[in-house]
């Protein structure tokens, strides 16, 4: 059961975000030659979609739809995000901020883990002087891992552990062969054999893009998919217990009730515990018939 659901309005802008940035990283094998002549372009439409998503958030957090407590959690777990980030980043591939993305976006739903992982990279961009063209893809690969763990199947003890951990894995790939797409088309020779190039047929070009990632990114995103994996499944079962006591703890779904005062007054008199209608057996009652 997810422990906090988004509201339907900013569920359907992370969903429309979400098609459009898909969109926008596969634009090289379905946009016209000539549509992107720059780098410029691309880091832009990804701005604006952050943009979107964000101020439907911001306006379901100003009408009451979005609890505190929820607020409070994505606060917490981005700011660990961004202070784990820096221990593994530029070595080897070695991710340290996957396994929390999985895990909380298993826990807390699909559309806290597309925020956590939005706020996440934003944070610690901003910590480690990592703002650059580079932060959008950043930002919606990070939170398309942490959405997509939200929407796994149902299951229980090792066989979660190892559905999370193989999820993990694939995630640390599926992110290097998206941010890839983002510099592809600008960085090479065009004249290299696995360059882009414009106005080839869709296979032809995924060809080259296959041949480009393997070359220049597989070794680094296996790196990634490795410490993910081995993460989850080391910290996994405390880690996930963790988030499902505070979840609990927190009631995100409850709801508050609220009585009217002319209701409060009425209701004594109704009860029959109340001191307006004592029973003539009570303790009480002796006094209540005193001269």
């Amino acid at each position: 059961m997810t422990a906090i659901r988004v509201p339907a309005r900013a569920t359907a802008t992370i969903a429309l975000a979400s098609f459009i940035g898909f969109v926008a990283f596969l634009w090289p094998f379905v946009v016209a030659p000539g549509t992107f002549g720059s780098t410029e372009t691309p880091p832009l439409m990804f701005g604006a979609l952050l943009l979107l998503v964000l101020a439907v958030v911001f306006a379901e957090i100003a009408d009451g739809r979005i609890d505190a407590k929820a607020l409070a959690m994505l606060g917490v777990l981005s700011a660990i995000n961004a202070a784990l980030r820096p221990l593994g980043a530029g070595t080897a591939g070695i991710e340290t901020v996957f396994f929390v993305l999985v895990l909380a976006g298993r826990v807390y739903g699909p559309g806290f883990g597309f925020a956590l992982g939005c706020t996440s990279l934003f944070t610690s961009a901003l910590l480690t002087g990592g703002v650059g063209p580079w932060m959008p893809y950043q930002m919606f690969g990070c939170a398309w891992v942490g959405m997509f763990a939200g929407l796994l199947p149902a299951a229980r003890g090792r066989a979660e552990i190892g559905l999370l951990a193989g999820y993990a894995a694939i995630a640390g790939y599926g992110f290097g062969f998206m941010l890839n797409l983002s510099f592809w088309p600008f960085s090479l020779d065009p004249g290299s054999s696995i360059a882009y190039q414009p106005g080839l047929p869709v296979l032809e070009q995924f060809q080259r893009y296959l041949v480009f990632f393997s070359v220049t990114s597989l070794g680094w995103d296996t790196g990634r998919a490795v410490t993910t994996a081995v993460l989850v499944v080391v910290t996994g079962p405390a880690v996930l217990a963790a988030f499902r006591r505070a979840a609990r703890r927190a009631n995100f779904q409850a709801t508050a009730t609220f009585t009217s005062p002319a209701s409060a007054q009425a209701g004594p008199a109704d009860d029959g515990n109340a001191l307006g209608s004592l029973r003539p057996g009570s303790p009480l009652a002796g006094h209540q018939h005193r001269p």
